[in-house]
């Protein structure tokens, strides 16, 4: 009788088992696009990709690229040292603000000699990675327009 009455529990709990159902899973997080993806590839296909894509950070973005600028820029940008231009002033950045995001990073990683002043490759700091370049210049731009 013990027996019959073990093999009976565990069918019970095996059926119980199978009948069910997995729980749901969370849906993976979808990337977010930037203006820039949305509009397409071309430099100047719009003015979506002109500077504007600033319009569309995120806060983390901003803060991200408020981070980055404090601790590795504002040295040079918040006093406009060797012709770095101050973020906020329109007069410093009126040849720049509707430049492709893309171009204003490109020009930070890589360093620059200009009419009006030089930066090192990367601000002289070559451990920044490329997005955290971008979220710099994205903050500028933001803190200008």
């Amino acid at each position: 009788m013990k027996s019959t009455a073990g093999i009976f529990l565990v069918s019970l709990l095996f059926l119980g088992a199978c009948a069910q159902q997995p729980a749901p899973q969370p849906e993976a997080p979808q990337p977010e696009t930037t203006a820039h993806q949305e509009s397409g590839e071309n430099e100047g296909s719009s003015a979506a990709t002109r500077g504007s894509e600033d319009t569309n950070l995120t806060d983390t973005e901003v803060a991200a690229g408020e981070e980055i600028y404090e601790t590795n820029c504002a040295g040079c940008h918040d006093s406009g040292t060797g012709g770095a231009p101050r973020p906020g002033n329109k007069d410093d950045w009126k040849t720049l603000i509707d430049q492709p995001i893309e171009a204003l990073t490109k020009r930070s990683i890589e360093g620059f000699d200009g009419k009006k002043g030089t930066m090192p490759p990367k601000g002289g700091n070559d451990a920044l990675t490329e997005r955290e370049i971008t979220n710099a210049v994205k903050y500028m731009v933001f803190k200008t327009r």
